[in-house]
């Protein structure tokens, strides 16, 4: 495993090179997530489901839980402070960390949407929380988005809307059907971005594929946004079994280029009906490295697998599995350069409440899918299995 770490590490620094734009307080080196490969396992909460986790600005790891309520780790997810309340009602999804100030929003529906909502922030990393008003915009439909339960939200880092918030939402087209046979066509994912810190919120176009719903986002290191969704429902001879994508260009005003990427499944392969899943960038300068979580059973919530990408998206040919049981709602969160979490992947999941802390070592001694390579600047040898 050294003489793997150590070469690993050469091909870095040969070729790695900052991006311009970028902002070296978040972005890092890939070697602190390479050191022995580690995964451990431990249970956070007991009882209800909807995981959100993410990473304050100080290395703070939060991981929010059903109604709502978070628990706090400063010393990189080793171990985790008492449950605190952040506000009564529904777990919205969508955390969202705000990279120019180091607040934290957390947005709670009053019960199962449509419901009203309320976001709530904290200035001290989590540990306290007030309420705040906010403006949200409907979409061009005339529809004032969702937001349970997507993946958490994201600072746009580069490009000409730096400093940007976006998060994942959704309209659920509930009342216009009795069925979901009904109602799931007209469902559909948006995205919902504030310029102001918060205080107002834009929606986007909405994705441009019907039936879905619980989405990810990620800003990779030339500016653009990619876009991950789970899917309900699909036209007939249409696979919704797999994750759809589209990216945007304009900071998540718009999305295009929609596509099913066929390696990674949505939850139970038996059934349109889908699972959320966790996404993350990896913090690493110049490198585009994506983890997405998710179920790996075609006909069952089992098996909680990573599967990892090093071109932000277009092949993902590693995956490991972290839980062989059940698996259900997940969400990713990584590490922040110089603090205590750094070098560490985190994944929140139901049905039990449980955090995995790993690091890419382990992840690299994965499984191949067999959906494209590996890069030069990642030499694993001998350490993945071909599947």
């Amino acid at each position: 495993m050294r003489k793997l770490v150590a070469a690993i590490t050469v091909a870095i620094a040969t070729v790695s090179t900052a991006v311009p734009g970028q902002d070296s307080r978040f972005e890092g080196k890939l070697e602190p997530f390479l050191g022995e490969a580690k995964c451990e396992v431990q249970q956070v909460f007991k009882g209800g489901r909807f995981p959100n986790i993410v990473v304050g600005v100080d290395g703070t790891v939060l991981a929010f839980w059903g109604g709502v309520k978070v628990r706090r780790s400063e010393d990189g997810g080793k171990t985790w402070g008492d449950e605190i309340l952040v506000g009564e009602g529904f777990m919205g999804g969508g955390v969202t960390v705000n990279e120019k100030n180091g607040e934290i929003l957390a947005f709670v529906e009053h019960r199962r949407p449509p419901a009203d909502l309320t976001v709530y922030r904290s200035r001290d990393h989590g540990k306290t929380w007030s309420l705040v008003k906010v403006v949200i915009k409907p979409d061009k439909n005339g529809h004032v988005p969702q937001m349970h339960m997507n993946e958490h939200g994201i600072t746009l880092r580069r490009g000409e809307h730096k400093g940007r918030l976006l998060r994942p939402a959704r309209y659920l087209a509930r009342g216009e059907g009795k069925t979901n046979k009904e109602r799931w066509p007209k469902t559909y994912t948006t995205a919902v971005y504030s310029d102001d810190d918060g205080k107002t919120w834009q929606t986007s176009e909405p994705f441009p594929a019907k039936g879905t719903g619980e989405a990810a986002v990620a800003q990779l290191s030339d500016g653009r946004i990619y876009y991950n969704s789970r899917r309900h429902w699909a036209p007939e001879g249409v696979n919704a079994r797999k994750r759809w994508t589209a990216w945007s260009t304009d900071g998540g005003k718009t999305w295009k280029d929609l596509s099913l990427c066929e390696v990674l499944p949505d939850g139970s392969q038996r059934t349109d009906y889908g699972c959320m899943g966790g996404l993350v960038r990896l913090p690493v300068e110049g490198r585009d490295i994506l983890l997405y979580s998710n179920n790996d059973c075609f006909g069952c919530r089992l098996n909680g697998t990573v599967w990892a990408s090093f071109d932000g998206g277009k092949t993902w040919p590693l995956k490991r599995l972290v839980r062989k049981g059940s698996f259900a709602y997940s969400s990713l969160a990584a590490g922040r350069p110089g603090t205590k979490s750094e070098g560490w992947i985190f994944v929140l999941f139901e049905p039990t409440g449980y955090v995995a802390r790993f690091n890419l070592s382990w992840l690299l001694q994965g499984l191949r899918t067999g959906n494209g390579g590996l890069p030069k600047w990642v030499t694993v040898g001998s350490s993945t299995q071909k599947r």
